[in-house]
């Protein structure tokens, strides 16, 4: 796994509650106080401004804002792992798995 996703879900991690994050002082920590639906709701709002970066920079011809965007939708993702005690190195994993298989066909092996 990058050494910097790890480092950054190592972060993450430390800031859980059970492992004394103070959300007055940390954003993650904040977060997990909040719980769930305030997670989800970053990941929605970081995915929208995604889609609308990629917007623009097919317009602006610059994909500086994809990649910001696209790295607060990551960030937001791993908090959401995190919470239900998932890694980036599973997701990487997973990813992994289905390298050299058809989008088809590993959606249709998925169960219901």
């Amino acid at each position: 796994m990058s050494v910097t996703l790890a480092r950054v879900a190592a972060v993450i991690e430390s800031r859980k509650p059970e492992q004394g994050g103070d959300p007055a002082t940390s954003y993650v920590a904040k977060l997990f106080a909040k719980g769930d639906d305030a997670i989800l709701k970053k990941i929605g709002e970081e995915a929208t401004e995604l889609v609308m970066a990629a917007k623009d920079a097919r317009v602006e011809n610059d994909a500086s804002k994809v990649l910001y965007e696209c790295a607060d939708l990551w960030f937001h993702s791993m908090v959401l792992l995190a919470r239900f005690d998932l890694t980036p190195q599973q997701v990487l994993d997973e990813l992994a798995r289905r390298e050299g298989v058809s989008g088809i066909e590993e959606k249709a092996s998925r169960k219901e």
